[in-house]
């Protein structure tokens, strides 16, 4: 329930349900509409236009730019009127026009976003899926169903990303890269339909990789991808790597786990 603190910064012209949950200094701007089984925490800053609704959580301090859509129904024909869910963690920033759906009892039924994510104008993240914390979504980036972002993922502008597709941690894709199979941690794809094209050297230096680090990973890349070795042989190749380096672990762990084909 609002407290009267809560109602001297929400926007007059806002239409807040009284069975929402909202901290006391979250600020509400006009027009915005927050549905009965919205939770906001502190320091949230919600601008014009903003609708919020169904069973949606938000950490505390993010901003929520006008005309974002987040926790409507999921975009999924089989969607019968379950009780399904939307998480947003901290801090935050999703732009302009950007939609987020719950997710779909077919799934876990919850739509995940982590912290410290910059969601920019366009994006659409839809029903399933799971996005890590620091990652970059550019401008009209667009996540079909059950897609899964790792940490620090980056993707470029215009960017498609197909159904139950995972991008591992570190990884980069081109403006209007088409993915439609799950890309390693630590790789950069192509433009157009996704192909590597080599380590993201200069996104892991600027989050504090040192050389030994990336040369062990740009080791482990010419395995994988330049060796012409099968991927299995490929994998455990990977392993005396991966007793001296905890990112090739990771690297060779993903692999490993994947259920479907890796972008090649």
């Amino acid at each position: 329930m609002t407290d009267l603190l809560t109602a001297s910064l929400i926007h007059p012209t806002a239409v807040v349900d009284p069975g929402a949950r909202i901290a006391a200094d979250v600020i509400v701007g006009p027009y915005s509409v927050i549905g009965p089984h919205v939770e906001i925490e502190s320091n949230c800053r919600i601008g014009a236009h903003v609708v919020i609704d169904g069973i949606t959580s938000i950490g505390a301090d993010n901003r929520i730019f006008p005309f974002a859509s987040l926790g409507q129904d999921p975009q999924d024909k089989k969607y019968a009127g379950e009780a399904t869910q939307l998480e947003i963690g901290r801090g935050n920033t999703i732009r302009e026009y950007v939609t987020v759906n719950r997710g779909t009892v077919q799934d876990r039924g919850v739509t995940r976003v982590g912290d410290d994510n910059w969601i920019m104008a366009y994006v659409h993240i839809a029903h399933d899926c799971h996005i890590g914390s620091h990652t970059v979504l550019a401008n009209n980036a667009t996540l079909a169903g059950h897609v899964h972002l790792g940490d620090y993922v980056t993707l470029g502008g215009a960017t498609l990303v197909h159904q139950f597709c995972h991008i591992g941690e570190h990884a980069f894709t081109a403006f209007g890269a088409r993915v439609n199979k799950n890309v390693p941690p630590f790789v950069t794809v192509s433009e157009g339909r996704a192909r590597p094209r080599g380590l993201n050297s200069e996104g892991l230096k600027r989050r504090g990789f040192d050389d030994q680090r990336i040369r062990l990973l740009k080791e482990a890349y010419r395995l994988v991808y330049r060796s012409e070795l099968p991927l299995e042989q490929a994998i455990e190749r990977l392993g005396e790597l991966a007793e001296a380096s905890e990112d090739v672990r990771r690297l060779r762990d993903f692999l490993r786990n994947c259920a479907r084909s890796i972008v090649r």
